[in-house]
């Protein structure tokens, strides 16, 4: 009996795999482990496949396209409604299965290695940003502690602690000085390092002539639309 439609339930090892014939009738659910997944559809004839996108979903979407598979990537919110019982990866499978056949279903475009690639430098960024973040709140409010008040503001923040990695000392005990000038340290390493990312984005803004367009809209700069570029995600219902 010929597959014409597979559900794919993602994980790191063991993947969940849910195939139906034209009439509908289940032909196989069952698990694959990953050394098993490119040799397993290898041997399915062409079909549609669907897999709910997550971190691992475009790499997948890849493989499977490039054996012929026409792959389509469905956004987890969308699959829910699909599920008929208690969650497993065997329900789960089912579910995305029955998802890619609806004729409004939405997908998300399949990402190529170089999207993937330049969207690693935003989240990359977004991750140092947040950790920055933290060590402000952590600083101001230490500083707090002894009656000094940083202004509102990352300028204002990164100010003091340049001053204090250059010498400044405030007038505390020997160890909330070193703690201080520890964690000033460390915020402007932090900070430096997110400057490299922006200036490696503003480089890619260069290069490409839609971001370039994109920055002409009032308030959009070079990072914006380079998040705006290459997260774009493209829905469409089945042809």
């Amino acid at each position: 009996m010929q597959v014409t439609t597979i559900g794919v339930d993602l994980a790191k090892n063991v993947f969940q795999v849910h195939g139906i014939a034209e009439d509908d009738r289940v032909v196989f659910n069952k698990l694959l482990r990953r050394a098993q997944m490119l040799p397993f559809f290898a041997k399915l004839e062409p079909c549609l496949i669907g897999m709910e996108s997550c971190s691992s979903a475009h790499h997948w979407a890849r493989e499977l396209t490039a054996l012929g598979h026409d792959v389509r990537l469905i956004l987890p919110l969308y699959v829910k409604p699909y599920v008929k019982r208690g969650k497993s990866d065997a329900i789960d499978a089912e579910a995305i299965c029955e998802a890619v056949t609806r004729p409004t279903m939405r997908f998300v475009a399949i990402k190529t290695v170089e999207q993937q690639s330049l969207l690693s430098l935003h989240r990359a960024r977004g991750l140092l940003v947040r950790q920055r973040t933290q060590l402000i709140n952590g600083l101001r409010g230490l500083v707090s502690e002894f009656g000094i008040c940083i202004p509102r503001g990352l300028a204002r923040v990164i100010g003091f602690a340049e001053d204090i990695t250059l010498g400044e000392v405030l007038e505390l005990p020997d160890i909330a000085n070193e703690v201080i000038l520890n964690l000033s340290e460390q915020l402007m390493a932090l900070h430096k390092r997110i400057r490299w990312y922006e200036e490696r984005l503003k480089q890619v803004a260069k290069e490409d002539a839609r971001i370039r367009l994109l920055r002409t809209i009032p308030g959009v700069d070079a990072v914006t639309a380079s998040a705006i570029m290459h997260e774009h995600r493209r829905r469409a219902p089945i042809p």
